[in-house]
């Protein structure tokens, strides 16, 4: 397994969205695996390919505390969505930064397993934030479009700022 590069907002290569995955090949489930490590090692609960470069619509997610158990979405698509929920969100993309978002408190998603098998799972809480957010992100749009312009900006020349002077 490998670790992979996180891109950092406002790179453009996050505004990408992702294709559908055609084939569920070892090349994909390793692809799945590093992805999971560099989640894990990040550390964070959910990571879409788009995050680390790769625009297919593949997403990992484990939300657990002890960190064993990861799902993984392929070609995920929310088929249901019911209730609201403002919560913090933050985003292993957009480091150091949490905001206020509203999303949907239950979703269904439907999705292919590492098997290529397809499954639909109903989620709620923080489960289903989580979902709704990694989708985002196939869709090239990361948690801070849905804020204000001016926090937008704001967080823009924050994150640039920081990357010179680590550079």
């Amino acid at each position: 397994m490998a670790l992979l590069k996180i891109l950092h907002y406002p790179d453009p290569r996050l505004m990408t969205r992702a294709y559908a995955v055609t084939v569920v090949d070892d090349a994909l489930r390793q692809l799945a695996a590093d992805m999971a490590e560099t989640m894990y090692a990040a550390p964070g609960i959910g990571l879409a390919a788009t995050q680390v470069d790769r625009h297919i619509r593949l997403v990992v997610i484990d939300i657990s505390e002890e960190k064993n158990q990861l799902r993984v979405f392929i070609n995920p698509e929310i088929v249901q969505q019911a209730g609201e929920r403002e919560g913090e969100e933050g985003c292993l993309s957009v480091p150091g930064i949490y905001d206020t978002v509203t999303r949907a408190e239950q979703v269904t998603v439907r999705a292919l397993g590492l098997d290529g098998q397809p499954f639909e799972l109903a989620a709620e809480g923080l489960l289903a934030v989580c979902i709704q957010h990694e989708l985002d992100h196939l869709q090239g749009r990361v948690f801070v479009d849905y804020l204000s312009r001016m926090k937008q900006g704001r967080i823009r020349k924050k994150l640039l700022k920081h990357d010179r002077e680590t550079m």
